[in-house]
């Protein structure tokens, strides 16, 4: 008898289920994505329990004929491609056939369609058709999934928290918002408004949507092409940043994709203007040919191939370090009031008792009402901002008042009050100097007093003598000296200082310490980071008012005075505004 058979397409469908159908965010996924290629401009999405009850999507696209609505539940079943030519070309979110069928095959769905002649309902239940008829005319899709897996226990109850699978939903719904924001997204989980986007095609709207205006107020506006891609989109001031990736969307060519070589390089932008362990707010959107990208990688179709990957990378690299460049990057403080305050707001005025409450639910009231108007604004300012870099000083002129604590340097002009770490300021002086210094090294070298003689273990020796030529291309003169050992007889003039042993163990350290993916120009940025460090004014060190002018008219020549080498603030600012409100000097 023989053993190998077709399997039930219920069957197949079940297994085909497990890789494109695994929580209620893929069901979300797969039903937007056909309502976008249905050329829809208002998709709805109601959630109960986020969606372990039931899950619809409403839009108003095209719709279906009562032939092709049967047929959509067929297995590969699509009107996206026809032959393998298209698989080369794809301009749809989906393509593959899979998704109805495979929604079906572990729910049930009630669907009612239409192109606007006529409607059809069709009803499934565990992949088997109940019920299939014509009805009133509509324009459009509606689609419920409720009690999913439930013909899949196993899969069922792996299934997360309520709040982790509405996590995932939300997520995916600003994403896919921010990437066709010409389309109305509304979200609904059990009645409330999760989202809600007006389709007018701003982006800064919909990002506004999501972050809320004082994320969107500090976010740039970011453009660039190559001959194979363009890309466009917005990222946030240094400022803002964040612990995980999330705040990182990447858009190609409309589909929400996830690539951890751009997310890296992303974050690589703003390399010493933040913290390396923290990520930015970046919505990113990338338009090329699809015949330069593979997305039939994964049935998810989140991961995609590029073509030329290096041009790409660069290309964002060097577009968010110019719109860096051109920014006066000082934080200003966010001056909040007390739970209650009393004050004056003028000589003539009795004393009013504003509670903190009332103050942020006014707050919250004019947005609401004004916020079009503001986003608007912001969104022309941001228009207006220079797309050059502009030969000035980036920092403005200061003057210098005193130093607190030994720390900290008290400056002011005209615009308000500032506060420099001398030392976060003075390491950003020195790194930027030993860098050019290493990226552009002279022969000049000094014999130390007396030679340096190093031992190493076997291992630590054998991988400092093949990454030996990252020494001697410096000024290093280093001969062996016995077993495992090395004499170092002169080293650059740049590391003749109190320091200069510490620091060559260090960087000898840091060559036998190499990574496999080693890159000159990351290992050079370490030295000058660890350099600057080691030579800087100490926090409690008081100097001359003398001394700090010289510092902070060197600060204003470096390229980024805005942070250390680590992507600590170098300086904060007060504006007078927020020194008035503090003193309750003004009626805000």
């Amino acid at each position: 008898m023989a053993k190998i058979h077709v399997m039930d397409e219920i069957l197949a469908n079940k297994i085909a289920a497990g890789e494109v159908v695994e929580k209620c965010v893929n069901v979300v996924k797969e039903l937007v994505e056909n309502s976008i290629d249905a050329d829809s401009t208002d998709i709805k999405v109601e959630l109960q329990e986020a969606g372990t009850k039931f899950i619809k999507v409403t839009d108003n696209g095209s719709g279906m004929d009562y032939d092709d609505a049967i047929m959509a539940f067929a297995r590969h079943a699509t009107s996206k491609i026809i032959d393998e030519n298209d698989l080369f070309n794809i301009r749809t979110l989906g393509f593959r056939g899979e998704a109805l069928a495979s929604i079906a095959s572990v729910s049930k769905v009630v669907m009612y369609t239409g192109d606007g002649e006529i409607g059809t309902k069709v009803v499934i239940n565990g992949g088997k058709i109940e019920e299939k008829k014509k009805c009133e005319a509509i324009k459009g899709t509606s689609i419920t999934v409720s009690d999913l897996f439930y013909n899949t226990p196993a899969r069922l109850k792996h299934m997360k928290s309520l709040y982790t699978e509405l996590a995932h939903i939300t997520e995916y719904m600003n994403k896919i918002a921010l990437s066709h924001p010409d389309i109305r997204f509304t979200l609904i989980n059990n009645g409330r408004v999760l989202l809600k986007t007006d389709g007018s095609g701003n982006m800064l709207k919909v990002i506004h949507s999501i972050f809320g205006y004082d994320i969107t107020k500090k976010m740039l506006k970011i453009s660039g092409e190559n001959l194979e891609y363009t890309i466009s989109g917005y990222t946030s001031l240094p400022e803002v940043h964040r612990s995980s990736k999330n705040g990182i969307i990447i858009l190609v060519n409309g589909r929400v994709v996830y690539n951890t070589q751009l997310v890296r390089t992303i974050n690589d932008s703003y390399h010493s203007y933040k913290p390396d362990n923290y990520y930015p707010i970046t919505v990113l959107n990338i338009t090329v040919d699809p015949q330069l990208i593979d997305v039939n990688i994964h049935p998810t179709k989140m991961d995609i191939k590029f073509s030329k990957m290096e041009e790409l990378c660069k290309l964002i690299n060097d577009t968010i370090k110019s719109a860096l460049q051109i920014e006066t990057l000082i934080p200003e403080v966010d001056v909040v009031l007390d739970e209650t305050v009393n004050y004056d707001i003028s000589s003539d005025s009795p004393k009013q008792e504003i509670r903190k409450e009332h103050y942020e639910q006014e707050k919250i009231d004019l947005s609401t009402q004004e916020v079009e108007e503001e986003v608007t604004d912001l969104f022309k300012e941001i228009e207006q901002r220079p797309q050059k870099i502009e030969i000035q000083p980036r920092l403005p002129q200061l003057y210098v008042v005193g130093l607190v604590h030994g720390t900290y340097i008290v400056c002011e002009n005209e615009e308000g009050m500032y506060l420099i770490d001398q030392h976060a300021a003075n390491e950003r002086i020195n790194y930027e100097k030993i860098l050019k210094k290493l990226a552009n090294p002279t022969k000049e070298t000094i014999a130390p007093l007396y030679p340096i003689t190093l031992e190493f273990s076997n291992n630590d020796y054998i991988v400092l003598k093949h990454n030996l030529y990252l020494l001697t291309d410096m000024g290093f003169k280093i001969e062996e000296f016995g077993v495992n050992s090395i004499i170092i007889k002169e080293h650059p003039t740049w590391l003749n200082d109190n320091n200069a042993l510490e620091n060559i163990k260090r960087l000898i350290e840091m060559v036998i310490n190499l990574e496999s993916n080693f890159k000159l120009e990351r290992f050079r940025d370490s030295l000058a980071a660890l350099m600057a460090c080691k030579r800087s004014i100490k926090a409690n060190t008081s100097i001359s008012k003398e001394e700090m002018e010289s510092l902070i008219a060197n600060l204003r020549l470096c390229d980024n005075p805005f942070t250390c080498p680590h992507g600590r603030p170098t300086i904060i600012k007060y504006t007078n505004y927020d020194l008035e409100k503090l003193f309750k000097r003004s009626g805000f």
